[in-house]
């Protein structure tokens, strides 16, 4: 099993420093995930001991309808996928043609209808999903955000005035051979989701699921850094998580959390004694940086990692 798509700040190469360092427990009965995302680490924990409750939580309510709908209504999510990659995958990528999208000011089902191809498609699914999904079903809804998170830029969620608030990032390569979507994967996601309890919230509000014998991975957005989740994630909600770690581990949980070191010592001075670990890393995309001659080059970083400890 693989996460379902790319994420901002996804834990899949993290997830080999933890364990090279010894980070991650032995043994737990409930996993909880205030900050599910991408979904690298309940993959993990999953793996680990399959027979857990699991208690998993986003505050972006798309990618959460998408966990829902392969939980609860597969054949009819896959139905769809097959459905939209059926109609997708023939067509040619297309270009942008500037002329044309004056010309029909930008009236996607029009430069479809003038010009089929995957830009065009793209770009007319994503108004629908905009404007039209008060008509679809939650699992339609679900499946169409899913085909424009595969098929869109790199990973990243954007929305804008444009596409009524909701999903708007641009097209990606389009470069797709044979498929769409991993469909063995999605059905992987079916089976390890039964034992799942879904949750799109405030991360405070999972607190309440948190015993003596849980597993809590804290992943929020990290400081210095763009944030997905349409609300200024600042040093005071930061402070907030840091007493959720504190919280959970009085209760006997073994909590983690991780962030990024910006060289301020925010997180020395505020976690006490708990256990701080510090992993050198590259940023290969969405955090690199410009160089003289204006190419772009990885970032190297520091990232924390936060393991609480019962005072």
């Amino acid at each position: 099993m693989k996460p379902l798509f790319m994420w901002a700040g996804g834990k899949n190469k993290m997830l080999k420093k933890y364990q090279a360092v010894d980070a991650l427990p032995e043994k737990y009965n409930r996993y909880l995930e205030p900050f599910m995302g991408g979904g690298a680490m309940f993959i993990w924990a999953y793996n680990k001991n399959p027979e857990a409750e699991f208690y998993v939580n986003d505050l972006n309510a798309g990618i959460m309808s998408i966990y829902e709908a392969i939980k609860n209504d597969i054949e009819s999510f896959t139905s769809y996928m097959d459905e939209m990659s059926k109609l997708y995958l023939p067509l040619p990528k297309g270009e942008t043609d500037k002329v044309l999208e004056k010309e029909l000011e930008k009236d996607w089902k029009k430069l479809f209808e003038a010009r089929p191809c995957r830009r065009y498609f793209y770009f007319r699914l994503r108004n629908l999903h905009a404007f039209e999904y008060q008509k679809w079903s939650k699992t339609r809804e679900a499946a169409v955000l899913y085909f424009l998170m595969k098929t869109g830029f790199n990973g990243i969620w954007q929305e804008n005035k444009n596409t009524n608030g909701r999903f708007g990032t641009p097209a990606g390569l389009l470069n797709q051979k044979d498929k769409v979507y991993d469909k063995e994967n999605v059905m992987k996601w079916h089976k390890a989701l039964q034992n799942c309890t879904l949750l799109s919230g405030d991360f405070a509000e999972t607190q309440k699921y948190v015993t003596a014998d849980s597993y809590v991975f804290l992943d929020p957005p990290y400081r210095g850094c763009f944030t997905q989740y349409g609300v200024d994630f600042d040093d005071k909600i930061q402070q907030s998580v840091i007493d959720y770690l504190n919280q959970a581990t009085s209760k006997g949980a073994y909590a983690m959390m991780s962030n990024r070191d910006i060289h301020d010592g925010f997180f020395e001075s505020r976690m006490g004694n708990n256990n701080l670990l510090y992993f050198d890393v590259t940023y290969t995309a969405g955090r690199r940086k410009k160089n003289e001659d204006g190419t772009h080059s990885a970032k190297k970083a520091r990232e924390i990692l936060m393991i609480g400890v019962k005072q």
